[in-house]
């Protein structure tokens, strides 16, 4: 029987330190060598494109797919499938949009949990979705925040965002009125944004004060939002794929350009193996594109935490064994059939 977990079973199901605790454990069973993670899919179609992703963690027993979709004008869906792996019954079936938003968030928390950062920071946000909700939340859990400022062109958004998570969080968020005024004189910068042309919405010339830029919302060739200068004067570039610098279009151009050679990526599951990075200095850049093991970590616990709810939808042989040809019962005789 495959377990159902739509959106509304998964509210609250996880917190962000608890996420950013399994991510961590993810990147050491990675340093290990004890996953796997395959390259994403990309099939563009008339109107959207389908994305495919696939991890397996031998450590806790689990693998899962993740499948999501854009239809233009209508938006993004995510869907995670959880399998065992010691006989592949599909385990789950579960929504993927909380689960991406909130590991997106969780993987700059590790990154942040493993550099030696100011002991009090500000935060400055570029982008008011729910990325930069989550970058807030996961950040707030590492780090001792005193304020942040956000910017996106709406203003009612930017707005709503600072309400919100001054309340959330109880620490004083301002919107402000350009990217350059959100990421000017601030120890953490956030570029979680829907951009998707060649312009970039974050710049080096703005970062004044900073020790870690997060960048999550460039994950497509063609999307750029940090600038070849931010990547090429960071002090440490950290990803969370070696994939990225084929996927992500700022770091592509980076790497075109020879601002940023490909040697100088340092892994997330290499931060986490090394203990904590000191910075002389300088900053860092923390790239992230988002990975199938990131998904996997979280929908396990997932998986485990309501399993055993009552009144959770379940579907049987959504993914029946078929047996090998010489597993299966031999047919019957000619006179054998003429009997039955």
């Amino acid at each position: 029987m495959a377990l159902i977990l739509g959106a509304g079973a998964l509210e609250g199901a996880l917190g962000m330190r608890e996420a950013v605790d399994l991510l961590e454990m993810m990147s050491r069973h990675e340093a290990a060598g004890r996953t796997v993670i395959s390259p994403r899919l990309n099939s563009p179609f008339e109107g959207g494109w389908m994305r495919m992703m696939f991890a397996a963690d031998y450590e806790s027993g689990f693998a899962a797919t993740k499948v999501f979709h854009m239809i233009r004008g209508v938006g993004v869906r995510y869907v995670v499938s959880l399998y065992r792996l010691n006989d592949g019954e599909l385990l789950a079936v579960i929504d993927g949009r909380l689960i991406t938003d909130l590991r997106t968030g969780a993987a700059s928390g590790v990154a942040a949990r493993h550099l030696r950062l100011p002991s009090t920071v500000t935060v400055g946000l570029i982008g008011s979705g729910h990325q930069s909700r989550m970058q807030l939340e996961a950040l707030a859990s590492q780090l001792h925040i005193a304020a942040a400022s956000v910017y996106s062109p709406n203003a009612e958004h930017r707005g709503a965002l600072a309400r919100e998570m001054t309340r959330r969080l109880d620490i004083p968020v301002t919107a402000v009125d350009s990217a350059e005024a959100a990421a000017r004189d601030h120890e953490v910068v956030v570029a979680a944004t829907n951009a998707v042309g060649a312009e970039p919405v974050l710049r080096r010339r703005w970062l004044t004060n900073c020790r870690l830029v997060c960048a999550v919302g460039s994950t497509r060739p063609e999307s750029v939002e940090v600038d070849e200068a931010t990547f090429g004067d960071a002090e440490v570039v950290i990803v969370d794929s070696l994939l990225a610098a084929e996927e992500a279009g700022d770091l592509r151009r980076a790497v075109k350009s020879g601002r940023l050679a490909l040697e100088r990526q340092l892994t997330l599951a290499q931060l986490v193996e090394r203990g904590r990075q000191g910075l002389a200095g300088g900053y860092a850049v923390f790239k992230s594109v988002g990975t199938g093991l990131q998904d996997l970590a979280l929908a396990a616990r997932c998986y485990e935490l309501l399993g055993a709810r009552s009144g959770l939808s379940a579907v049987p042989d959504v993914a029946s064994l078929k047996q090998p040809v010489s597993a299966q019962p031999a047919a019957p005789a000619a006179g054998d059939r003429a009997r039955n």
